[in-house]
């Protein structure tokens, strides 16, 4: 089981019901790497007027002095006066070259030392503290890569490119008290190493992982290295040292708890391929089928023949049986392997590869796909499907790959198939019963054996947790109607019918009754656990869930009864200061069922000033032992005040929000603030799901290096999260109204921050990223009463450049023409008149938003003299991570909410009821000024806290 550090200190958990990855994980968020340094491209429009001497008597001037804003230090000037000369010197700096440093109070929490992951043996006796860096230098982007079939390659590396990396393994007994013994550190490594994909031995006495240093500033390929976890003595598991890992794809996996196979690069793969200088023809795609292949836009994709070949080149590899000893042996010939999944009795391998014919229009996903069963040394089996190209899975949402798919073995037998076959064709737009049918078979069946009917399924199935032969569940949903299913089935009993556990809508948070925690079996899958009462012989599971409540989150484990429905709550979250969640079963660690008694659970406890901390808690008791003692990541925040706020749309829609104020601040006594409003549109298809209320007051705040709320540092108020959605009831689609409900809904918000008093209501600024980055454009354009300025990052503005859908949108623009027009903040830039602060990663990869995107918006922009900038980050994708970018946009957004928002003194409408009225014509009318002269799946990503990159500025 998987589990991921969530908003940087806070963790949730990942089901993978048969993993090769380390057990139990806890993972921080990464930090995606850099390339050669390059300054950012900035462009830049100021239609505005000069700087009003009376500026300097806002009081705003005297809280966030204009000069912490622009220095190129960071430093903070002597007062909070502005001068003519300063506004000048402020406009040509910031129009120089070079990155640039934010205000010391902002740069001191993005450098704060990262915490480490964490990640529990298979026998939940030891824990490894995987160490890391702090944000990557831009020269680690720079680096060169391959933009191929939809992916990125270093080259030198032979990995993706970008890849994060640990710096050191420690590893702490963790004792029968719960206490942690003292550290081991890892030793052997060579200097400067970095170290990836850490994973255990299936007896917990090994660890294994990858090795690369830097050459020449550069890093090495990738080798292979074992660690005996008793004496923290590390080595290469190769003797060779011209063995290197295939990283594109899959790595290595452990198929025994001595030995390991391992995708390495052919020994006889010689030099790249080289570019021919005058290419031997045109390019040439044809569909004179006249087939019907509709996709999205998807970017990194194969050219030509060249970029054919040198996908070959780097992504096919030798798979190679790696023993601790040193034995090796070659298995199979050289391909490009995906994936390698050893079955749970360690007998059969399940090989999945791709071949040509490739594809200029769809990334390597869809490319031919072969998978085939292999014994565990390397004989060949059988294969159970060689599928075609498909360029043509329709766009419309749950529409898939037409044959067998989610090929997995059971975790419940030592070497049992299943998988699913579509009935509809993959098109989501046919109805047809069943939809999707399972099926299951042995890995090496008898001639006259066909595959099992396991299940058959009317919406489309998304998985099944396996138990025993007596009970697994089976879900299926379907995102058109929001419906989600779950199924009991009993795969060993054919006299027992199938029936239905759960049946509601995946909106609807207040139903959701949780999921079932897992435990780890010895052979290293992850099946339902059992658990036993006393004199008891009922067949109860655990159900974790998230608990959402109209006063929040309170999350719980309940104890039930798979066959009566009956449930008992034997845990839950204190809901008076604290947020707790349960992480993971720690009692597993024997085969079978798990007594009531002997539960063991892992749990994070945290407040809203108290960083996530990990405790394990042990029935029948509930006895309590805190294990880790994380210190606070940014203590000058640790008093900040945050409160989770409901209000209500105009047609009646309940919103919610997390208000967060700076430390020592009173309403009464310092009057309203400067306000960052950072959000994310959603869709619904029910107003009663829209005003459902999720998260927590009591969650600890994570501040990641592009967060909002870094402007608490700049005693900002910052209204995080507030609900956007976009409903659509019945046979409405919800983007039919969508400017209407983004704007009602902005509307709510700001007359609530204003209403409360903590809010100057012509000192409101709006953001986003990414579709939030959408939302922003639009607002500016269709509600200029409500904020002063807006800062879009990574988005996509102009929707007929993405004409087959985008987001949750799945019609055409064809089929939806002023939909998509409507909605497109391009369409509307003679509209907005509010400075607009533009960013966007030069090497942005997400499906839709191109960087292109913003190029074209600033130039409709400034045809219109909009005050508007764009700052083009060098090396940088749809979210940032180098440091130097992730700083410089830190400065630009903290240049840019000085500017124009805190110290915005614009005649604009202070009743907002008036300005719904009339709000374009009075936006046309009002006089701005500013401080200084200086600026004027498949699914776009939906993290709201993209990292940052290099800046491009334009004029």
């Amino acid at each position: 089981m998987l589990l991921r550090h969530k908003l940087y200190h806070r963790f949730s958990s990942l089901s993978s019901f048969s993993s090769p990855s380390p057990p139990l994980s806890i993972f921080p968020s990464s930090f995606p790497f850099i390339r050669s340094p390059g300054f950012p491209r900035i462009h830049h429009r100021n239609t505005v007027k000069s700087l009003k001497s009376n500026m300097t008597t806002s009081r705003f001037l005297n809280l966030v002095p204009i000069r912490a804003a622009v220095a190129e230090d960071g430093t903070v000037g002597s007062n909070g006066s502005v001068s003519s000369s300063t506004i000048a010197d402020e406009e040509n700096s910031s129009l120089s070259g070079g990155y640039r440093l934010p205000p010391p109070e902002i740069r001191n929490i993005v450098d704060s030392p990262p915490l480490p992951a964490l990640s529990f043996s298979p026998q939940r006796d030891k824990i490894l503290f995987l160490k890391r860096r702090a944000l990557p230098p831009l020269s680690d982007l720079a680096r060169p890569e391959e933009k191929l079939a939809g992916i990125r390659i270093d080259g030198k590396c032979n990995t993706r490119s970008r890849m994060s990396f640990y710096t050191g393994i420690g590893i702490h007994q963790l004792k029968d008290d719960g206490t942690l013994g003292p550290e081991k550190e890892v030793h052997g490594l060579p200097d400067g190493a970095k170290i990836n994909f850490v994973s255990w031995s299936n007896d917990g006495r090994h660890l294994s992982f990858t090795i690369r240093v830097d050459e020449e500033n550069s890093s090495s390929k990738l080798s292979v290295w074992v660690a005996d976890v008793e004496t923290a003595k590390a080595r290469p598991l190769f003797q060779s040292p011209d063995i290197y890992v295939n990283a594109i794809f899959d790595n290595f996996v452990w198929v025994s708890d001595s030995m390991l196979l391992v995708c390495t690069i052919p020994s006889s793969r010689g030099v790249p391929p080289y570019k021919p200088l005058v290419p031997s023809g045109p390019k040439i795609q044809s569909n004179e089928q006249k087939n019907i292949v509709q996709v999205r836009t998807f970017q990194d994709l194969l050219k030509d023949e060249y970029d054919e070949d040198l996908f070959d080149y780097y992504a096919t590899s030798q798979l190679i049986l790696a023993s601790l000893d040193g034995t090796i042996k070659e298995i199979g010939p050289p391909a490009i392997y995906t994936s390698l999944d050893p079955s749970p009795d360690q007998k059969y391998l399940l090989i999945s590869s791709i071949h040509r014919p490739y594809s200029f229009i769809v990334p390597c996903g869809r490319f031919p796909k072969k998978v085939d069963v292999w014994t565990t040394d390397g004989k060949f089996v059988r294969e159970l499907c060689d599928l075609p190209l498909a360029e043509d899975i329709p766009i419309a949402f749950n529409s898939v790959r037409s044959g067998m798919r989610s090929i997995n073995w059971r975790a419940d037998k030592p070497s049992a198939l299943y998988w699913a076959e579509t009935q509809d064709g993959g098109d989501a737009k046919m109805e047809v019963s069943p939809r999707d049918i399972i099926y299951t078979q042995p890995a090496e069946p008898q001639d006259d054996v066909q595959p099992e009917v396991l299940h058959k399924l009317d919406l489309r199935f998304s998985g099944i947790s396996w138990c025993d032969e007596s009970l697994a569940l089976i879900y299926e949903s379907w995102y058109k109607t929001r419906r989600t299913r779950t199924w009991v089935i009993s795969p060993g009993s054919k006299d027992v019918n199938p029936r239905i556990l759960f049946d509601r809508s995946s909106e609807d948070v207040y139903s959701d009754p949780g999921s079932t925690m897992l435990r780890r079996t010895h052979a290293g899958t992850y099946v339902i656990a059992k658990v036993k009462k006393e004199n008891d012989d009922g067949t109860y599971v655990l159900l974790n869930g998230s608990g959402a409540t109209p006063e929040g989150n309170v999350p719980f484990l309940d104890l039930f009864d798979i066959n009566t429905g009956n449930k008992e709550r034997i845990w839950e979250s204190d809901k008076e200061k604290y947020y707790e969640t349960v992480v993971a079963l720690m009692s597993d660690q024997n085969e079978g069922d798990v007594y009531i008694n002997n539960l063991k659970i892992l749990t994070s406890k945290e407040s809203k000033t108290e960083n996530t901390q990990y405790y394990i808690q042990s029935w029948p008791d509930k006895k309590i032992c805190q294990i880790t003692n994380f210190p606070h990541p940014y203590p000058q925040l640790a008093s900040l005040q945050k409160e989770m706020i409901r209000y209500q749309r105009k047609d009646g829609v309940q919103l919610t929000a997390t208000l967060y104020l700076p430390p020592g601040y009173d309403p009464s006594k310092d009057g309203p603030l400067p306000c960052l409003v950072w959000s994310y549109p959603g869709e619904f298809r029910s107003k009663d799901a829209a005003g459902q209320v999720r998260g927590s007051p009591n969650e600890f705040a994570g501040i990641g290096p592009t967060s909002a709320l870094l402007w608490l540092a700049r005693r900002f108020a910052i209204l995080s999260g507030p609900t956007i959605p976009i409903i659509g009831e019945g046979d409405e689609e919800a983007n039919d109204r969508y400017v209407e409900q983004l704007v009602a809904s902005a509307e709510a918000a700001v007359e609530e921050v204003v209403r409360r008093g903590v809010a100057h209501p012509n000192k409101i600024a709006v953001g986003g990223h990414s579709y939030g980055a959408f939302m922003t454009a639009n607002l500016l354009a269709h509600a200029p009463h409500l904020f002063c300025c807006g800062v879009a990052r990574s988005g996509a503005y102009n929707r007929t450049l993405t004409p087959f859908g985008f987001q949750n949108e799945d019609r055409t623009l064809w089929e939806a023409t002023s939909t998509y027009v409507e909605m497109s903040p391009f369409m509307s830039a003679n509209k907005i008149k509010k400075p607009i602060l533009l960013i966007h990663g030069e090497e942005d990869n997400n499906s839709g938003t191109l960087t292109m995107q913003s190029d074209r918006f600033f130039n409709a922009l400034k045809g219109h003299g909009a005050l508007c900038r764009l700052v083009v980050l060098p090396f940088e994708s749809h979210s940032y991570s180098a440091r130097e970018s992730i700083l410089h946009v830190l400065w630009e957004t903290d240049r840019w909410l000085q500017n124009y928002c805190a110290s915005n003194v614009s005649d604009v409408v202070t009743d907002i009821d008036k300005g719904k009225d009339d709000g374009n014509m009075k936006d046309s009318e009002s006089k701005t000024t500013t401080v200084g002269g200086g600026g004027g799946s498949e699914l776009e990503d939906t993290e709201w806290e993209g990292f940052l990159s290099t800046p491009r500025s334009s004029l």
